[in-house]
Order: C-alpha cells, then structure tokens, then sequence
C-alpha cells in the first residue's frame, strides 16, 4: 500500500528542511519512498520551474503562472508521483495542489473554483492522504526566506515570490489556513515557530500514527508494513 505525503507552507515555513529530515528517517526504518518537489520533479518540471520562480520574469500574467504550474504539475504526476504510488511507494512531495489555491488562487486572487478542476484535471484524480502545513506569520516566514536568499549565489536564487510584497504573503497564509480549516482530516498544521527538532518530532510522531508503527517498533529498525489510509 502507498501514501501520498505532502508539505506545504509560505516561503520561509522550513518545509523542505523538514520533508528532507523525514525522507532521511524513513530510510532509516527501511521503508521505500521517493522525494520530490513542485513544480519540478522531472527535467521538464525543472525547466519551467526556473521560468516561474527566478525574478527575470517576475511581470508573468497570473493566468500564465498558473498555467506553468499546472503543465509542471500534469507532467509530475504522470511520470513521477502515479508510477511510484503504484509501486507501491511512499510518496513524499515539497508542495502540490494546495500550492496553487494558496499562491495562485489566494495570492493572484485567480478564481479558486477554476483552479480546483484544472488540479483535478492535470492530476488523474490523485490527492495527498496527509499533508503537514508548517504555519507562522507571514513577516517572519518573508524574513527567514530572504535571510536564506542572501547567502545564495545571485544567479541561483528562486527569489519571485520572495520579492512580492507582504500583503501577498499575507493572502497566501490565508488560503493556507483555510485548506485546513476545511481539510482537518487530512492536514496537518504545525506550528512552525517551533525549532527544526521539535517540528521533526511532531512529525515523526504523526507518520507512526500513520504507518500504524509504535516508537519502539521504529527504533528496533522493523519495516512499517501497513498504512491506515488507502
């Protein structure tokens, strides 16, 4: 059996710190699972990625971005996420379909409806089983995010939502805590004003709920064989 786990946040969530320290303790369990991020994923992915993040373009049409996103997204799940989930993998993905409600729905302000049956379009009717929502205001997310970009080298830096202003950012988190707000079942949200370490425990704590999988029994190094959502 698969699961599909995505992370999602603002930028400067620590999200991608915690999805990487999570891959790293379930290979330490020995359970098989891939890594992967959006839009990215594939080398086509990563070409439009550099399109919709790096500042060169930062005059994109709202509709334009989305529809980058989308053609990344349909291009992800169809040679990345549904073979894998298949394979019986766990899936772990830096941001997905919440993404773009958040972002392009929320910040754009494009229309929320139109966005949610193009995802399930592009999707093949795929959806996370659990996602973690790493949540903190929108000053201090903006103020990790662009300490972090001042010590990447400029021709390496994703920094075009990092340049939007704070009221941008503000209607992101928004959207964010309104996807849980009707998705308590599956997600997540964590405090993520906490430290790295304690966020990983949360974390990790919830995985095992998941996989059905005691703090004893991951530690004696067994394999989590089932998983309590399909």
């Amino acid at each position: 059996m698969a699961l599909f786990i995505t992370f999602e946040g603002i930028e400067g969530s620590g999200k991608t710190t915690q999805i990487k320290i999570l891959s790293k303790y379930l290979k330490s369990l020995g359970i098989k699972h891939i890594l992967t991020r959006e839009p990215g994923g594939t080398d086509f992915g990563n070409k439009l990625r550099e399109l919709v993040l790096i500042p060169r373009f930062k005059s994109l049409e709202p509709l334009t971005e989305l529809c980058i996103m989308l053609a990344a997204r349909c291009d992800h799940v169809s040679k990345i996420i549904k073979k894998n989930l298949e394979r019986g993998f766990l899936v772990l993905c830096d941001r997905f379909t919440d993404a773009t409600i958040a972002y392009q729905g929320g910040g754009r302000k494009i229309d929320k409806r139109l966005i949610k049956k193009l995802n399930d379009l592009v999707t093949f009717g795929i959806k996370p089983n659990l996602t973690f929502l790493l949540d903190l205001p929108a000053e201090k997310g903006l103020k990790r995010a662009r300490r972090r970009l001042s010590e990447v080298k400029s021709s390496q830096r994703e920094s075009r939502f990092e340049n939007e202003t704070i009221k941008f950012h503000r209607r992101v988190r928004k959207a964010y805590l309104t996807l849980f707000k009707n998705n308590r079942r599956r997600i997540q949200k964590i405090n993520a004003e906490k430290t790295a370490s304690e966020i990983a425990e949360e974390i990790k704590g919830i995985i095992l709920n998941e996989l059905k999988l005691s703090k004893r029994t991951a530690k004696s190094g067994k394999r989590a064989l089932k998983i309590r959502r399909k």
